[in-house]
């Protein structure tokens, strides 16, 4: 196959990678609404990093058509802010006293296994592990595997969940999990596009080599004889 000077680009909707940090950007907003102080500085400074990871993904695969360099950059730094976004969700829970699920938790992996793609869906789990019983509460492990079995009680209203002590936990914890997850996408991706790079190049090169390729094709159509030359000597040559 002939190679483009612009190939493909821009599929970002349908990476992974993309589609998770994006959840993880809704999950984030609803959570700093609720939870963290509309004063702090916390609140906007969680949320914005949130947004770079899904924005930052989103122009970088936008711009791999004519910038490979670019892409890897604005990938690592979609990378970077998801990371800072962790230690925030993170220190939530340590400055409120609040147990950090640890990586095996069930409730990690209920999760993860679900593969939610909504908001919605993740304050439905949220309030599942709440109900499951009083290690859903108290945010110990226990009793929940056992519960996520038998299935989960009735759901409580939404302004019930808004003051109810386990959500934060619960809520943080869960948005962790799905921080790993996209940061986990991401290493991989940043992995993928290095290789490549080295394999391929960048635009530069790209354009070195389909410029000499156009040149050879140009050189050898001039260089080929025309019927009606070749016609013209042969008559000649019979004379």
């Amino acid at each position: 196959m002939t190679e483009k000077l612009i190939p493909k680009h821009g599929g970002y909707r349908g990476l992974k990678s993309f589609q998770v940090a994006r959840l993880v950007h809704d999950v984030t907003v609803r959570f700093c609404e609720r939870y963290v102080d509309r004063r702090s500085r916390t609140r906007d400074q969680m949320v914005q990093a949130a947004r770079s990871g899904v924005q930052n993904i989103a122009e970088g695969s936008q711009a791999s058509g004519t910038s490979k360099k670019t892409e890897l950059r604005l990938t690592s730094v979609a990378r970077a802010s998801l990371e800072e976004l962790r230690v925030d969700y993170e220190d939530f829970l340590r400055q409120r006293g609040l147990p950090l699920w640890q990586r095996g938790d069930a409730r990690r992996q209920a999760l993860v296994d679900r593969r939610c793609t909504t908001a919605d869906e993740f304050a439905h789990w949220v309030r599942e592990v709440y109900n499951s019983g009083p290690s859903g509460r108290c945010g110990r492990s226990g009793h929940f595997e056992k519960n996520i079995n038998k299935g989960f009680s009735s759901t409580p209203s939404t302004s019930s969940t808004m003051s109810t002590p386990g959500f934060p936990e619960i809520a943080a914890n869960g948005a962790l999990a799905l921080v790993a997850v996209a940061c986990a996408l991401l290493d991989r991706q940043l992995a993928s596009l290095a290789q490549a790079f080295e394999n391929e190049g960048g635009f530069t090169e790209r354009l070195y080599r389909v410029r000499s390729r156009c040149r050879s094709t140009e050189s050898t159509v001039s260089t080929t004889p025309t019927s009606s030359t070749n016609d013209h000597h042969r008559t000649k040559g019979a004379l």
